[in-house]
């Protein structure tokens, strides 16, 4: 175990001097590793923090759900998406929602949703535009969950009655009264319908999963007052419907896909007329699609790492010349092969490990920069930090293995007259 660390500590030792003493070589032959691991860990690391943020965003949409629809969400067959076979099926109804809990013993929670995009919404003399109106029954906030920041949520009485009240997302508050407390009790105005608002949504923030839940520009109403105010078939009806905690996503899309065919009156061997859109089918196609994006970022990244093993290799070759006199010392005072292997292997880890390292001060600081000024949360895993220390041992002992091979089987006699 001593003469282990002995080694070790000369070996690293051996790779300063070289760094100082040759500081131009050095740095010329590290170029290509320190830019081979940041290529490969900056590609891993944004790629895997691109996927997370998309994730997240698509989790929001509510864990082990499905939203039952005429239109699927994750395209067709084959890269194609047949619109025109989707536009011609019905639309859910609020009547369909209800037959469907009535058959389904999956069920958890079930809610009908209604939105029209691009409103207006007024306040005396002040006007907002583009806004979101969200239509929804009782246990939508149960199966899309959000934050109430002032004031209350729909209560029971207002969905069941469909009173003229409304919370309001954040962003919406802001623009209109200043203030998003201010926004509570205040009476607006939507297609010419008076509506009271009664809480203010919590801020959100930005996403990049576009989810068609827009909680920060958005007005939420009972679903019986929104039918009273635009057109049911022309909103965009949907079903959300989330299964039990030990339900499989497979056997609660089966249960509700035999539900719907029954309430739709499909023979056997008749294609669904509707769509059955679950959450994890959305994880599923986003995994696939960043697994060949990781995979270009691995090929670049290798180019890179062959190009600075050539410059290792080329480093520990110059220095098994300038020290074969040392090394036909230390033979000949009984230095083992495999210790001069093993120094010259070490040595060449330890120098690519120090370009790594600066590779990785280069992702760090690109995670900065993203993290900061471009709103995107940048996570580097340790899993991540611990492959581009193996990348760089892995290059190092390739990169140095022939160098040390030609030191280790040197004549002691022949090194030591050498010049």
């Amino acid at each position: 175990m001593r003469k282990t660390l002995q080694i070790l500590a000369a070996s690293f030792r051996l790779a300063w001097q070289e760094l100082r003493n040759n500081k131009l070589r050095t740095f010329l032959s590290l170029f290509g590793v320190t830019i081979g691991i940041f290529c490969i860990i900056g590609v891993l690391t944004t790629v895997d923090s691109l996927e997370r943020n998309i994730k997240d965003g698509i989790n929001s949409l509510g864990s082990n759900t499905i939203y039952i629809d005429k239109w699927e969400y994750t395209g067709g067959a084959n890269g194609e998406y047949p619109w025109w076979k989707y536009v011609k099926r019905p639309s859910p109804t609020f009547k369909e929602m209800r037959f469907i809990r009535a058959k389904t013993d999956a069920i958890a929670h079930i809610a009908f949703t209604l939105q029209v995009q691009g409103q207006n919404v007024i306040y005396e003399k002040d006007m907002i535009q583009n806004v979101a109106l969200y239509g929804v029954t009782e246990d939508f906030n149960v199966i899309q969950p959000f934050e109430i920041e002032y004031g209350r949520y729909l209560t029971l009485s207002d969905m069941e009655r469909g009173s003229a009240n409304a919370v309001i997302g954040y962003e919406n508050a802001v623009k209109l009264f200043g203030s998003a407390e201010r926004a509570v009790g205040k009476t607006i105005t939507v297609k010419n319908k008076r509506i009271i608002l009664v809480g203010v949504i919590k801020k959100q923030g930005k996403s990049l999963m576009i989810s068609g839940w827009n909680f920060d520009n958005c007005l939420i109403f009972p679903y019986r007052f929104f039918r009273t105010v635009f057109l049911e078939r022309s909103s965009g009806p949907t079903i959300m419907v989330q299964g039990k905690p030990n339900v499989t996503t497979d056997a609660f899309k089966d249960e509700l896909r035999g539900a719907l065919r029954a309430i739709h009156r499909l023979k056997p061997g008749t294609e669904d007329d509707f769509a059955l859109n679950a959450v994890s089918d959305f994880n599923d196609a986003i995994t696939g699609l960043f697994s060949s994006i990781k995979l270009g970022g691995w090929l670049i990244g290798l180019l890179s790492l062959v190009v600075g093993a050539f410059g290792i290799a080329n480093i520990m070759f110059v220095t098994v010349r300038e020290r074969t006199p040392i090394i036909g010392l230390k033979k000949a005072v009984g230095a083992k092969r495999r210790t001069i292997l093993s120094e010259f292997l070490l040595e060449s880890a330890f120098i690519c490990i120090i370009g790594g390292l600066i590779g990785l001060i280069l992702v760090f600081l690109m995670a900065k920069i993203l993290s900061g000024p471009l709103n995107f949360n940048v996570y580097i895993s340790y899993n991540i930090l611990v492959l581009a220390i193996s990348i760089c041992i892995g290059i190092g002992l390739l990169a140095g293995i022939i160098p040390a091979s030609i030191a280790a089987r040197m004549d002691p006699v022949v090194a030591i007259r050498s010049k």
